[in-house]
């Protein structure tokens, strides 16, 4: 069983507004993120916001871990709720391919240039969570370099949403509303 986890704690300063709820078609990214996750999980939760479009959980072990914090309170209600992988995304990842799990394969996996986007096996969370607590890097592609992750190369960029003109370069290649 996979758990969805939308890592959507950050404090979107480059954006300058609350990123998760910019849209896209009517859309707020965070709605597309967790419409995406929903395909593949059996349920999906928001990570590091008290209110989303689908369950919500605080960071752990606190607030202002970056992603790790998000990923790992995702890993730790996987673990209790006998969940075997956790796929995370942020909340700028609802234009996600959709063959995504398929690219991804077995855990523990992720997109290459964003490794925000990847599955991880639930028996992983104690590495995390040692990571968290250690003074090493707390980055996601340090994690997936404990993990012994995949690096997977897609055929297509996947949209990585920082700014506003980021959002609207990429309403304006798909030619969608923004």
């Amino acid at each position: 069983m996979i758990l969805g986890a939308v890592l959507a704690g950050g404090r979107s300063t480059r954006f300058g507004s609350d990123k998760a709820l910019a849209e896209i078609g009517g859309h707020t990214l965070l709605s597309l993120a967790v419409d995406a996750l929903s395909g593949w999980c059996e349920q999906v939760v928001v990570t590091g916001r008290e209110t989303a479009p689908a369950s919500t959980l605080p960071d752990w072990p606190h607030a202002d871990m970056g992603p790790l914090g998000g990923l790992a309170a995702a890993m730790r209600l996987a673990q209790d709720e006998g969940y075997t992988q956790v796929l995370s995304c942020g909340v700028d990842g609802g234009l996600l391919p959709d063959d995504l799990l398929e690219r991804l394969g077995e855990a523990p996996a992720c997109v290459a240039s964003q490794p925000i986007i990847g599955i991880w096996p639930v028996t992983a969370t104690a590495t995390l969570e040692t990571l968290l607590h250690s003074e090493e890097s707390h980055s996601m592609r340090r994690f997936a370099e404990l993990v012994g992750a995949r690096g997977i190369e897609l055929p297509a960029p996947i949209a990585n949403i920082n700014t506003p003109a980021d959002l609207a370069a990429l309403v304006g290649r798909r030619g969608l509303a923004g």
